[in-house]
């Protein structure tokens, strides 16, 4: 593991370099680092510190941010005999739980298509992002991915809302001939997206708040 001079010596140098780098030299090299490299380390960890925490039981229900809720479809026949289900408070309830646990399943679709794209993306602004807000490397990262990510949900949505977890649901629904269903699926995908990519962005949000936690060199030196 690096000494503390050496980390110090490395942000020194890099610190200085970014004050000096154009905003285009993103892949500038820094002492032994580049700044494209420091943003992908940066939103490695987030995705994976994310889909830890997402991929748990409870891991959407249980938390505010990322929550998912039954969605209003309108005034569709199936929509509106659903939205008539949930107006009562126990149905409402046993729905969300339900759509909450299907999104802690297809989490773990979407995360392989979250880290592949961290590593094959092009940073093109790398260092406005390392200078940006508490999470602008995530923003990059759900501007470049999310429409991947809900693409590759959607299939699974369907699927579950048409089994006997959501018996209510299917019952509600199966009046519109499927059109219902591909509405409510897109929405649950949707809401399942960024929920992700908040929950990325509270991740890195956190590392920059206190890199040294992360024992990342890399990290260390250029948000230390």
């Amino acid at each position: 593991m690096p000494s503390t001079h050496a980390l110090l010596s490395d942000r020194r140098s890099l610190v200085a370099a970014l004050a000096l780098l154009p905003l285009a030299a993103c892949a500038t090299p820094m002492g032994r680092y580049t700044v494209e490299q420091a943003v992908r380390r940066l939103l490695q960890l987030s995705s994976e510190r994310a889909f830890a925490r997402l991929t748990e039981p409870g891991g959407f229900y249980d938390d505010q941010l990322t929550r998912i809720s039954p969605p209003d479809l309108g005034g569709g026949q199936g929509g509106a005999v659903l939205s008539a289900l949930l107006r009562t408070n126990a149905v409402r309830n046993r729905v969300a739980m339900a759509l909450n646990d299907v999104a802690v399943d297809l989490a773990d679709n979407a995360a392989p298509i979250v880290m592949d794209a961290v590593q094959r993306m092009t940073v093109a602004d790398a260092v406005s992002v390392l200078r940006g807000g508490p999470t602008a490397a995530s923003d990059l990262l759900a501007r470049e991915t999310r429409g991947a990510v809900v693409d590759a949900l959607i299939p699974g949505a369907s699927r579950a809302l048409r089994s006997d977890m959501f018996e209510m649901v299917s019952a509600a629904l199966s009046a519109s001939g499927g059109r219902d269903y591909a509405a409510m699926a897109t929405n649950i995908s949707n809401q399942i997206g960024d929920a992700i990519f908040r929950a990325i962005g509270r991740e890195e949000a956190e590392i920059r708040r206190d890199p040294r936690a992360t024992g990342d060199p890399v990290l260390i030196a250029l948000l230390g």
